[in-house]
């Protein structure tokens, strides 16, 4: 699910604009090492395909996907870590 996120505060934040699939998901993975649980990752996303690739690795590695936020060509995509 997709959720509008507003004023969402996030600790760490990730530009992965200009990449393509699996690129995006392969930077959510090596900041989820750097992470403590319930810490927030930002990630930006320009490529179509992260739209279920990061809900579907949120689902196979318990963090929670907290929404999105669309901003001109750029998805702004906010998780917990677990």
């Amino acid at each position: 699910m997709y959720r509008k996120v507003d004023n969402m505060k996030s600790d760490v934040k990730i530009d992965c604009t200009g990449m393509l699939c699996p690129h995006p998901i392969i930077e959510l993975a090596k900041q989820k090492r750097k992470l403590q649980p319930g810490q927030i990752l930002e990630m930006w996303a320009d490529d179509e395909g992260a739209k279920k690739d990061v809900s579907a690795w949120c689902e196979q590695t318990g963090s929670e996907f907290m929404g999105s936020r669309i901003e001109g060509a750029v998805t702004r995509y906010f998780i917990r870590m677990r």
